[in-house]
């Protein structure tokens, strides 16, 4: 080996200088002349409004974790990083920093000035961006580093509207929007973030004209909108309000004359049964007023203050009107009754501000047609296949009920619309990217699109769809997309309509869907809760391997992740475990130490006649075992299971059984025996490097460097061996060596104390030979000075016996003269307790719908088979203690 390793892991030392190393040899760079099969990622693009969150280094994790796999497995593998503009998040935070900084709002600096500052803090916040993929490890090919407002991106934003207004599938109209009053923008319907409310609903009275007596009692969650009402609706099947058809009542607001119409869209059943009509402050009123050719004037301005048709509150905020209002109609006598109501209200997702339903010329894309294209697609062999596959279900449900897409946003930082108006009749809108001959009396629209008009196109323009056919073509369409179920419907189903509308093909092949990342209570991350956690200060503490080895190795597809600093520690305690593994390999080789060229062929020619070196064979079989595992559980990013078993074969039967086993060997006077475990201990160390390195790419680097062998980890091939001796009693020997150092610390058994032990006829699941006895107790004379006398017939009286099952066995432990009788009944009563309570563990969530709805068929497998052997060790214990008791 090179020069050694430290005698502790130091992850801070370990990962210094590496990404750089693997920049610098651009190991991250595509070759879009490579003949070998391509696998491509483009990275969900983080907002350039600050800095990463934990959220990000899962989701990046994920995506680096398979792009490093498909590499050593000789894939041409491209991982294209990039940033989205974000439009109004963006523009909120330079608009609050300016305002702190420099007491300026935005329009004091004028639309190119402000854009300006805008541009600034997306260099600045880019670059903090860059050094946090970085710290994480990612292999990112910086040569195709896109951002969505790039010039080729740009343009086929452009193009892409373009193309859909001349399709008429774009349109520009008077609709019932979203409107955000502190950001004074239109959003769509999914940017907007639904939560139960305690409020309150009003009931007023609407006087009849000409009368002091009679009313219709009319009730509402917003008296504030009560300025713009138009009339009063009920149902013409509703016999109540038959005598009052064609009259008219006053608004208690303002003392104008409402007319009262029939309209089936009123409930007769719900509250009073009959309905103010606001047109332009309520979707469902503005398509009464459509019906009934009502005016819909509104009573708001852009800012959420009330405006001229208020009156005396004109100017007032919305729910200081709101107040204000009511306390003056109560003071008319005008209220019927005030009372709580819990109801949905709507809140903005970037602004955090109540969102106010608002009639407003926008423009829209018509998403009935693609709907139904996505819908068809997806029933097609050739369909995106989602992990987990629920997610289809949930895509194409909301793909039935989907409304047309509200696309303009009235702020400045984006793709500006490319629609031109007539300065003297604005009903003339010309579409394209420069205005008519006639410029001058033309001006663009000031409106840019929406953020996911843009981003929806990302795989597709990132790749070079409008600008470089060669790159579209190798890596068009992309492998995988990892992304969290939150934005399924904002992103996700944009980018397969665009797709298939513009490529024909669909985006990606398969669509990985990972949770919200929460603290240990389970609680959503958040500012206003103060319990997010920055990933660069896990990092600090306990480096990028770890913390990518926790969050990729602790959740599911599909399910949440809780942030645990317990696991985070169990990961460090892992990585530290393989570096002390390979100290002790590093110790154990020679100067002139030469790995096999051929291992597996010489390997097998050497282990022929050497069955003292039955502990290789089983770790190399047990190696072959775990890579088809691991590679069958990768393919379909079950990460979980392949943490799992990475775990149990590195830990566990590396570590902890094989390191120890080969003591023996290593200090054999017969060279051959020494020289086939040596090259055993050096070949499996590598082949775990490699397995490990798509999770932990610092520390495998590190250590597969000092192996002297090629230049870097990220050079070598997945491992391809088949290794299948026939040595499963070496298993029995790790069960047996545990369970007996165990009843020696419990029972307080001296080391020179031999202790004898038979295995039961009964429970004997293998063909348990003398011979197979004999090597067994090569090994457990030397570990735990104990010897197996044989197969047990029949009990003797005058012996006392420790019952212990293992997997296919049950032990019976002689222990005259060593352990008192009393003590042992305790650890068998102790070993029944533990086992009922794993019994009634594994019996819960094998009863839980949740769990079998939602977890995958070899999950399931995995339990009922836990529960099967728990409940067979438990029977077969329960049965030696009554065969015991009725021999006494």
């Amino acid at each position: 080996m090179g020069k050694e390793l430290t005698k502790k892991y130091d992850h801070a030392l370990v990962e210094t200088g590496k990404y750089q190393f693997w920049k610098k040899k651009g190991y991250f760079t595509a070759d879009v002349t490579s003949k070998q099969p391509k696998f491509s990622i483009v990275i969900p693009p983080p907002n350039v409004t600050g800095k990463l969150h934990l959220g990000h280094a899962w989701d990046t994790t994920l995506q680096d974790l398979i792009i490093r796999y498909k590499k050593l497995l000789g894939f041409d593998t491209l991982y294209l990083p990039g940033m989205d503009h974000a439009g109004i998040s963006t523009q909120a935070k330079v608009e609050e920093r300016l305002r702190i900084t420099k007491n300026i709002l935005r329009h004091d600096l004028g639309r190119e000035k402000f854009i300006e500052q805008v541009w600034a803090w997306k260099e600045e916040y880019a670059e903090i961006i860059r050094e946090q993929w970085a710290k994480l490890g990612l292999a990112l090919d910086y040569s195709r580093e896109q951002f969505t407002l790039n010039n080729n991106l740009t343009s086929a934003v452009q193009k892409v509207f373009i193309d859909l207004y001349q399709k008429g599938l774009i349109y520009r109209g008077k609709r019932i929007i979203s409107w955000d009053p502190l950001q004074k923008t239109a959003l769509s319907n999914i940017e907007v973030i639904y939560q139960e409310q305690k409020g309150k609903m009003y009931y007023f009275k609407y006087f009849l004209e000409n009368s002091t007596s009679d009313f219709l009692t009319i009730a509402t969650t917003r008296p504030e909108t009560m300025f713009a009402d138009q009339c009063v609706v009920v149902n013409p099947n509703d016999n109540r309000y038959s005598k009052y058809w064609n009259k008219k009542v006053i608004n208690p607001a303002n003392g104008e004359l409402l007319p009262i119409i029939c309209d089936n869209y009123v409930d007769q059943d719900f509250g009073t049964g009959a309905m103010k009509c606001t047109p332009a402050h309520d979707a469902n009123d503005f398509e009464i007023a459509l019906r009934h050719h009502l005016a819909m004037p509104i009573c708001m301005n852009l800012d959420g203050t009330m405006n001229e048709l208020a009156g005396k509150y004109h100017h007032q905020d919305r729910f200081t009107a709101r107040q204000n209002l009511v306390h003056d109609l109560d003071h008319q006598k005008l209220i019927v009754k005030i009372k709580d109501h819990s109801h949905q209200v709507g809140f903005s997702e970037r602004s955090g501000a109540i969102v106010e339903p608002y009639l407003s010329d926008q423009w829209f894309v018509k998403m009935e047609y693609f709907a139904e294209k996505i819908i068809k697609f997806q029933s097609s062999p050739n369909k995106i296949q989602f992990y987990p596959s629920r997610f289809n279900t949930t895509l194409i449900n909301w793909m039935k009920n989907v409304q047309d897409w509200c696309i303009s946003r009235q702020i400045w930082w984006g793709h500006q619309i490319p629609a031109w108006y007539h300065k003297d009749d604005s009903t003339k809108i010309h579409v394209g990217l420069t205005p008519p001959d006639n410029s001058k009396n033309w001006i663009q629209d000031g409106d840019v699109l929406d953020t996911w008009f843009s981003s929806a196109l990302w795989p597709m323009t990132t790749l070079g769809w409008n600008w470089d056919k060669t790159l579209f073509h190798r890596y068009f369409p992309t492998n995988v997309l990892v992304t969290g179920y939150d934005i399924i419907f904002f992103w996700v189903s944009r980018m397969m309509f665009d797709s298939l509308e513009f490529t024909k093909e669909k985006p990606f092949n398969d669509v990985l869907i990972h949770g919200l990342i929460r603290d240990e209570e389970g609680r959503k991350m958040s500012k206003s809760l103060g319990n997010g956690i920055d990933p660069m200060d896990v990092i600090k503490e306990y480096g990028a391997d770890t913390l990518r080895y926790f969050l990729v190795t602790n959740s599911a597809p599909g399910q949440d992740l809780r942030f645990s600093l317990e696991k985070v520690n169990s990961a460090w305690n892992f990585i530290n475990k393989l570096w002390n593994a390979a100290r002790y390999v590093e110790l154990n080789l020679t100067s002139d130490f030469k790995p096999l060229v051929n291992f597996e062929t010489e390997i097998k020619n050497l282990l022929l006649n050497h069955q003292e070196n039955a502990i290789d064979q089983w770790i190399l079989t047990e190696l072959t075992k775990t890579i088809a595992k691991v590679q069958t559980n990768m393919e379909k990013y079950e990460f979980v299971l392949v943490g799992k078993d990475l775990y149990d074969f590195v830990w566990n039967k590396f570590c902890s059984w094989y390191i120890e086993l080969t003591k023996v060997n290593l200090q054999s006077n017969n060279a051959t025996i020494k020289k086939i475990t040596i090259q055993t201990l050096f070949y499996v160390l590598k082949q775990i490097l490699i397995m490990l390195h798509p999770f932990i790419p610092f520390v495998t680097e590190e250590i597969y460097q000092k192996l002297n062998l090629k230049e870097s980890i990220m050079l070598e091939v997945y491992p391809k061996i088949n290794f299948n001796y026939n040595v499963d009693y070496l298993n029995l020997v790790t069960e047996i060596v545990a369970v007996i150092r165990e009843l020696r610390s419990n029972y307080q058994i001296k080391k020179e104390d031999i202790i004898e032990i038979w295995f039961d006829q009964i429970s004997i699941k293998n063909n348990i030979t003398t011979n197979v006895i004999a090597l067994i107790n090569e090994f457990i004379l030397k570990m735990v000075n104990s010897k197996v006398m044989g197969v047990l017939q029949e009990k003797d009286a005058n012996q006392k016996y420790a019952t212990i099952p293992l997997t296919n066995v049950i032990l019976e432990v002689g222990l005259n003269d060593i352990v008192d009788e009393t003590v042992e009944q305790q650890k068998i009563n102790g070993e029944l307790t533990r086992l009922e309570q794993e019994l009634e563990r594994s019996k819960n969530i094998l009863n839980n719908p949740s769990f079998l709805a939602k977890a995958n068929p070899e999950k399931i497998k995995l339990e009922q088979e836990k529960y099967a052997q728990y409940l067979e060790q438990y029977q077969q214990l329960k049965g030696k203690i009554t065969n015991g008791n009725s021999n006494d």
